[in-house]
């Protein structure tokens, strides 16, 4: 077989903050920005690497999902429980010093895990937690 990862889906709570910090502060091109009933569907995804996408969508916006299902994923968002991503570079300090200077919320500074990664964490304005590995 051959299978690849096409999307992935992270919530946002605000759209505008969310592509500032995919597409300012993490180099991502703009692939799609959809509006439908006041809620938002933007994809991004790495440059040069059209066949990966990120959308970022509005939390709990299938019709099936419960008040109580809303309010349990606000809350995990809220602690940074609910989603995450994880991404690779080939020099993690550069990149945690980029990240780090635009503000965004440092989760983990860059350090070398024993499963043979140097990584660090950031969480994104919606509250997902983002990984940037390097392999060693």
């Amino acid at each position: 077989m051959d299978i690849t990862i096409q999307y992935t889906f992270l919530p946002h709570t605000d759209p505008e903050a969310s592509l500032e910090f995919y597409r300012d502060t993490l180099g991502f091109e703009v692939r799609n920005d959809v509006g439908y009933d006041g809620m938002r569907w933007i994809t991004v995804g790495p440059a040069g690497q059209s066949a990966t996408s990120v959308v970022l969508h509005p939390p709990a916006a299938d019709p099936g999902v419960t008040e109580e299902e809303r309010r349990t994923i606000a809350e995990m968002m809220a602690k940074g429980t609910y989603a995450s991503i994880v991404l690779a570079t080939d020099d993690v300090d550069a990149v945690f010093e980029q990240v780090q200077a635009s503000g965004a919320e440092v989760a983990q500074e860059p350090i070398d895990q024993p499963y043979g990664v140097r990584d660090c964490a950031f969480r994104d304005p919606a509250g997902n937690m983002v990984r940037i590995q390097e392999p060693r």
